[in-house]
């Protein structure tokens, strides 16, 4: 019997992982993805968490988690995307007396959106690990945040239209700020170090202790697509798990590598093997810090279990997400 072939409307970041996928050198039984790619990744998983337009898309997993609180009709597959340890990304004027994490009670940082996970994981490591008080650090925000729905907190507020982080850092009215798409961008022009000078050696060392290794995205499909065709997300994973095998044995083959190569090939030697594991059990440490955190700091209104939010398609077939 023909498998009818289903079209997907997709969006994935541009990730190595993933490469294989668009190529189309592996492929998903019965289904075709239809790529559309996006300016900026943070904007898809506005839209995805606004109006679901995509049938598969990359999302960002705190923007997913209130969504899915909120109503939206997503499950996202345990797949996580991208991996980073967030006690890097954060940076300072290098003139500044902020020195560490403990020094920014008191202070502001400058964030894109209060609910970019990239902030999610930092503000829950400093409380963990440095035990910094939340409540006495301010967030300055520059974008309008995924879910409007939602209010900041008393301790956040959002720049005047047109705006930006990088100019405020540039007169010294802010002294802290996330890197890149995070936060400030990546002016060149600015005179910044790392918040945490031995970022990584601190992430390894808090991987060790807790084997939680934050991820930044998931595989997130609309739940009519799955109604459609439940054996989707099982296949969905088989293909993404090709497509990963491809690109671990380029980086082992050491080809054409990019920085982003080189820093997966590290991770690789801080936890001991699989630089991107995939599935719930692979990564239950993690995503359980992640929903721990998102509830702690405010952003949904109850902390949900992880495979009721996180579905392994490994697992049963058809399952959507649900909240409890």
């Amino acid at each position: 019997m023909t498998m009818t072939t289903t079209v997907l409307d997709t969006v994935l970041g541009p990730h190595g992982q993933v490469s294989a996928l668009r190529s189309g050198a592996v492929r998903v039984d019965g289904a075709e993805l239809a790529f559309t790619d996006v300016k900026r990744m943070p904007d898809a998983y506005r839209d995805m968490a606004r109006t679901q337009p995509y049938a598969v898309c990359e999302m960002a997993p705190t923007a997913y988690l209130m969504a899915l609180s909120a109503g939206a009709p997503l499950t996202a597959l345990a797949l996580p995307m991208t991996r980073r340890f967030r006690h890097e990304g954060v940076q300072r004027l290098r003139s500044s007396t902020i020195t560490g994490p403990r020094d920014l009670e008191g202070q502001t940082i400058g964030v894109r959106n209060y609910a970019v996970t990239a902030a999610v994981w930092t503000r829950g490591l400093f409380a963990d690990d440095d035990g910094v008080d939340l409540s006495k650090v301010s967030w300055l925000t520059e974008e309008e945040e995924n879910l409007p729905q939602f209010p900041l907190p008393a301790n956040a507020s959002r720049l005047a239209s047109g705006r930006k982080l990088s100019q405020l850092l540039a007169t010294g009215e802010l002294q802290v700020a996330f890197a890149g798409l995070a936060g400030a961008g990546n002016d060149a022009g600015l005179d910044l170090v790392d918040l945490v000078p031995d970022a990584q050696a601190r992430g390894a060392d808090w991987y060790r202790r807790t084997g939680v290794y934050p991820l930044h995205g998931v595989i997130v499909l609309r739940n009519d697509v799955i109604a459609a065709d439940p054996g989707l997300p099982a296949r969905l994973y088989t293909a993404f798990e090709q497509a990963k095998a491809h690109y671990l044995a380029r980086l082992h083959a050491g080809t054409d590598l990019d920085a982003e190569d080189r820093r997966y090939l590290a991770l690789e030697k801080t936890i001991g093997g699989d630089p991107l594991p995939y599935g719930l059990a692979e990564n239950a440490a993690s995503f359980e810090a992640l929903v721990r955190y998102v509830h702690q700091q405010g952003l949904v209104p109850s902390r949900p279990h992880i495979a009721s939010v996180f579905i392994d398609p490994r697992v049963g077939a058809g399952r959507t997400a649900t909240w409890e």
